[in-house]
């Protein structure tokens, strides 16, 4: 999934975000041979017939992540390094979070990092594998060929793996940190993408969880490119996150193609209710969660006036649009190209998002 992103509203970061290294390519790298790159697997047909598939699989079993990484993990002889970069976590960069004795500004890190990796694992098992499972095996009734079908199974390997390993370290930092996680019973994310869910009637459910896994894997996160590069964070950090920067870049291409094939199979009616629900999910994604980054500012012994003061200085109203633009505008170029944000009503609301390229 491109998109851990809504804990990063306010990442200066995410203004130079190199597609390229999200999708683990170089500016240089074709990929092997037989294999797609992503911008050609998710490449527009002009003609408006449903794409041709070209898998961007063609390696897998050479580089997934599941198939070759080492288990990432923490080193003894990392003093001086971080947990995370704290120039990624915006709340670390106010002048009242930044001047916290040191133990406890290391604890503000620790706890992003468990955020974190949270979210990647609640994401890839809650949500993303329940459509990748119906995808593989022909049950969310959208027609694919037969080898679209089949690498499904190898995005559900690949988001297990990333449960696997996001659970994995968050315990050994847990063990060698001392720090609890302290974390909400359920992201925010997941509590949205449920009210959203309740309030349509129940047969426009599956294909609104279907839209939200795309939007999910299309998202641009600068965070899967900006920390394997950051030398100040642990090296199993930038590890992980390498690795999931990796398989992260074939299903953000998969997700693009399968979108044209959903979409090409939609009835005129679903069309326009799918282009009026995009915004909505992708302002449910992306919106930062203000009440757990309160209660966590107030367990670091922030009154309540100074939480507040972080907040309001932190996620100002420009930098939650220009986050929101900035992120959703790969997504929101596929929708366009599919015509969808041609209907007034959902034009509007992508405009109202700032997200209109």
């Amino acid at each position: 999934m491109c998109g851990i992103v809504g804990m990063f509203v306010g990442c200066t970061a995410l203004s130079y975000c190199p597609k390229q290294l999200v999708m683990g390519l170089g500016p240089a790298d074709s990929g092997p041979v037989g294999e797609a790159r992503p911008d050609e697997a998710a490449e527009a047909d002009e003609t408006g017939q449903e794409p041709a598939y070209r898998s961007p699989f063609g390696s897998w079993y050479e580089r997934a992540g599941v198939r070759q990484a080492p288990r990432r993990r923490l080193e003894n002889d990392e003093q001086g390094r971080h947990y995370f970069s704290p120039d990624l976590v915006p709340i670390a960069r106010h002048p009242l979070v930044k001047n916290l004795p040191a133990g406890r500004f290391e604890e503000v890190l620790v706890q992003h990092l468990y955020r974190y990796l949270d979210f990647t694992a609640r994401l890839e098992y809650v949500v993303v594998n329940r459509t990748v499972l119906g995808i593989a095996q022909g049950s969310i009734g959208v027609q694919l060929p037969e080898e679209m079908r089949f690498d499904a199974y190898k995005i559900y390997c690949d988001e297990a793996y990333h449960t696997l390993f996001s659970v994995d370290l968050s315990r050994q930092v847990q063990q060698r940190t001392g720090i609890a996680p302290r974390l909400p019973a359920e992201p925010y994310f997941l509590l949205r993408l449920r009210e959203i869910l309740e309030e349509l009637p129940s047969e426009h459910r599956a294909l609104a969880e279907m839209l939200f896994v795309i939007v999910s894997e299309t998202l641009i996160s600068a965070t899967l490119a900006e920390v394997p590069e950051r030398p100040d964070v642990v090296a199993a950090v930038r590890g992980t996150i390498r690795d999931h920067a990796l398989d992260e870049g074939r299903h953000h291409a998969y997700f693009a193609v399968f979108l044209r094939y959903l979409w090409g199979q939609l009835s005129p009616a679903e069309r326009r209710w799918s282009a009026r629900l995009i915004p909505q999910l992708i302002e449910a994604f992306l919106r930062p969660d203000l009440p757990a980054v309160r209660q966590e500012l107030a367990g670091y012994g922030l009154t309540a006036d100074d939480a507040e003061r972080v907040l309001a200085e932190t996620y100002t109203p420009e930098a939650v649009r220009s986050h929101l633009a900035a992120t959703s505008r790969q997504t929101v170029r596929y929708f366009e190209a599919l015509q969808a944000f041609d209907d007034p009503e959902a034009a509007e609301k992508i405009q109202r998002l700032g997200t209109l390229v």
